[in-house]
């Protein structure tokens, strides 16, 4: 019997796995996803809750470019919040816990239900190669599936190793094996690999924790979905509850040390640094005389709850006792213990802006595979790679977002321009550009190109053209109207009212001096936005109006600082060029250079190791590059 043949081949149902082949298959290509277990798609193993800080905004671009992770969070989840709310916009943050259980279904009817997608319910085992170019995915039962483009999603499921104490399983998760041959065909294609690691706390049944002992911690009312395609949010929402660790804690934890695999050396892969075990934290901390815990309900049909904060590979023994010396959980029950997974990991360094492998053509790379840690940085590098690998199939351009358009764009630069030594996570202060990089102007700042990517459909793309018009249209009449100001003794325009501090949409709809002009055109706006079912929207917009005026003169500032770096992001380097030739270069950054092969000057400005000097020692090699035409300097 003749192999099937697919155009594109998606090898895994994690997060990154489902926006990839949804996107390919959306996109035309004839799609499969290979998956060990129909049941395992879209299982939320750690937390089980979507966005937070820096991760939210993620959510919101992979919404508006076309993927399923808003809608599925805003269909299944249990408790809403904006994070931050005390601080600037910029920062703001939607994060929502889902019932894992319910999100893992909706996810998998989502793939199910995908014309042109079909699954395979198999293990991956390898992946051949013709020419140097990807041709087929080899399954562990025998079958082969032929292939044009093959995207690579295996999680924490390469050689994955999970600890206990002194107790080691083969799994990539708990309840799931590993995956032992991918490896070493990755390395027989070329590719490097590390090992990294990641942890997940104990879960408690919730009928032991005395939760008046507790902080509850209700969700927002009225929550605000993470989809702009979401209408509305219909929710009966549970409380999470804070907790805190003692100092009994810390001793039953520093005295358990000598038993620990992280702190025994028996752990090879480095951890996240920004999500530490609470062993780790201990240490690192020893001037903290407590840790902040989240308990945290895994759904609406379990018991379980989630300890946020007290991850731990410590021995079954020590985590009961570590437990049960926080206040308000003397008593509780542990379910299921703690565990460190060490997993392979390709470093990413090997792989093109377009997340396509540099030493195998038509290999694409998403997910944890690539350093990263989190569902929401999974899902976004699964969307990009499943549309780039569509896109090459017909030689058009890759989608590459820059650091000024996206959190994605940052995500996706850092990953193949920095040294990841450990399990990447995404924060707002990673991006310079934060400023104009905010949740509610997602739609604004990716419209158009949500419109080129050609996933939405049409209903969506009309939803975002009657957004834009309100916008513009407020903008408009804001110049037009102006407003008297008793404390200030000034008539200004409300534009100008809007930046100063006090200045608010409640202030100006509460003076007496702006004109009703203003506010029927934005009663007809909003009316024009609820006739087209885009009534949700309303909100969303006129923040984004507000804050563009008020951070405007902040933006312009930090732009200004940044503008001399930005012209070294048009300034290619050619990839033939001969760093280790280059002795006026520091050691560390022709090592670098030579192994990374940065597409731009700007590029190789980002790279940890190459200062200041060595960019000018580049600019005056490209210079005499460009004028002799010679490729080997």
């Amino acid at each position: 019997m003749k192999a099937p043949s697919f155009d594109i081949v998606v090898i895994g149902g994690g997060h990154a796995g489902i926006e990839a082949a949804l996107a390919a298959a959306r996109l035309g290509a004839s799609s499969a996803l290979v998956t060990h277990a129909l049941d395992e798609i879209g299982r939320m193993p750690c937390n089980p809750a979507i966005g937070g800080l820096g991760k939210g905004h993620l959510v919101r671009e992979i919404d508006v470019l076309g993927g399923e992770m808003g809608l599925a969070i805003d269909e299944t989840g249990i408790q809403f919040r904006v994070l931050n709310r005390k601080k600037g916009p910029a920062v703001q943050s939607p994060r929502a816990q889902a019932d894992k259980h319910a999100y893992q279904r909706r996810m998998m009817q989502a793939v199910l239900d995908q014309p042109g997608l079909t699954v395979f319910a198999a293990d991956a085992a390898g992946m051949t190669a013709t020419h140097g170019a990807v041709s087929e995915v080899l399954l562990a039962d025998g079958r082969t599936l032929g292939c044009r483009r093959a995207v690579l999603c295996s999680g924490t499921f390469l050689r994955g190793l999970m600890h206990v104490g002194d107790r080691k399983t083969i799994g990539g998760r708990e309840g799931a094996a590993s995956s032992e041959g991918l490896s070493g065909g990755l390395t027989a294609l070329g590719l490097q690999l590390k090992r990294l690691k990641t942890g997940t706390p104990p879960r408690l049944h919730r009928d032991g924790i005395d939760y008046s002992r507790l902080q509850a911690q209700a969700g927002d009312d009225p929550p605000q979905p993470f989809s702009f395609r979401t209408a509305a949010l219909v929710v009966d929402q549970v409380e999470c509850h804070l907790a805190y660790t003692t100092e009994e804690t810390h001793r039953i934890i520093t005295a358990g040390l000598d038993r620990s695999p992280l702190f025994g050396g028996v752990i090879e892969g480095q951890g996240p640094r920004y999500c530490p075990s609470i062993e780790d934290k201990v240490v690192r901390f020893a001037d903290k005389d407590r840790h902040l815990l989240f308990l945290e309900p895994e759904g609406l049909d379990t018991e379980e709850i989630y300890v946020n904060g007290l991850s731990t590979s410590l021995p079954a023994d020590i985590q009961e006792a570590v437990v049960r010396s926080v206040p308000g959980l003397e008593r509780a029950r542990i379910l299921r213990y703690g565990y460190a997974v060490e997993y392979d990991s390709v470093p990413s360094w090997q792989v093109h802006p377009s997340l396509e492998t540099k030493p195998v053509a038509g290999l694409y790379l998403a997910g944890q595979i690539l350093g990263t840690s989190g569902y929401e940085e999974a899902a976004a590098q699964g969307l990009v790679a499943g549309i780039n690998a569509v896109r090459s199939l017909d030689g058009r351009p890759p989608l590459e977002l820059g650091r000024d358009q996206a959190y994605i764009g940052v995500l996706v630069d850092d990953l193949v321009t920095k040294e990841i030594n450990e399990p990447y996570r995404m924060f707002t202060s990673r991006a310079e550009h934060r400023l104009h990089l905010r949740c509610d102007n997602v739609e604004a700042r990716l419209g158009d190109l949500a419109r080129e990517v050609a996933l939405l459909p049409a209903h969506a793309l009309d939803l975002l053209d009657l957004r834009s018009a309100m916008v513009a249209a407020v903008e408009r009449q804001l110049r037009r109207t102006s407003v008297f100001l008793k404390d200030r003794g000034l008539r200004v325009m409300a534009s100008d009212y809007l930046r100063f501090p006090e200045g608010s949409w409640a202030g100006l709809r509460a003076s007496t001096q702006t004109v009703d002009e203003f506010w029927n055109m934005v009663d007809f706006e909003t009316k024009k936005l609820s006739a087209g079912g885009a009534g949700h929207l309303v909100q969303g917009a006129l923040a984004q109006v507000e804050n563009d005026i008020k951070y405007d003169g902040y933006i312009a500032k930090h732009n200004k600082l940044l503008r001399h770096r930005e012209h070294l992001d048009h300034l290619e380097l050619p990839l033939e060029l001969n760093y280790r030739d280059m002795t006026a270069l520091s050691f560390e950054a022709r090592e670098k250079l030579d192994r990374i092969r940065p597409a731009t000057l700007g590029q190789a400005g980002r790279i940890d190791g190459v200062r200041a000097g060595d960019l000018a020692v580049l600019t005056v090699y490209m210079k005499k590059y460009a004028a002799s035409g010679e490729a080997d300097r």
